[in-house]
């Protein structure tokens, strides 16, 4: 892929940079110089390898979620200064 000036525009558009003539040059030299190194990795055969999403295997260490308390409605309800049936009545934020 061929870097052009119009992309180097286009990438100072998207990251909001002003770049003198020579800063587009480097960059455009730059970005060339970064295609071709990523470009080495076609040359690699990978045929035996499996595809994977991580190096490492990755399993769920998350804890199951589990209720452990219960319904303690009553005890939370008890230092209450004011409640309706099971509900704590608040005073009136809006008129």
């Amino acid at each position: 892929m061929q870097i052009t000036d119009e992309t180097i525009d286009y990438v100072g558009i998207l990251a909001k940079l002003e770049l003198s003539g020579e800063e587009k040059e480097q960059a455009k030299k730059d970005m060339t110089d970064m295609l071709e190194y990523v470009n080495k990795l076609n040359e690699l055969d990978v045929s035996g390898v499996e595809p994977m999403s991580h190096t490492f295997p990755v399993s769920n260490v998350l804890r199951e979620d589990v209720v452990t308390n219960g319904d303690d409605s009553e005890n939370m309800l008890a230092n209450a200064p004011e409640k309706s049936d099971d509900s704590y009545i608040v005073p009136k934020t809006f008129a």
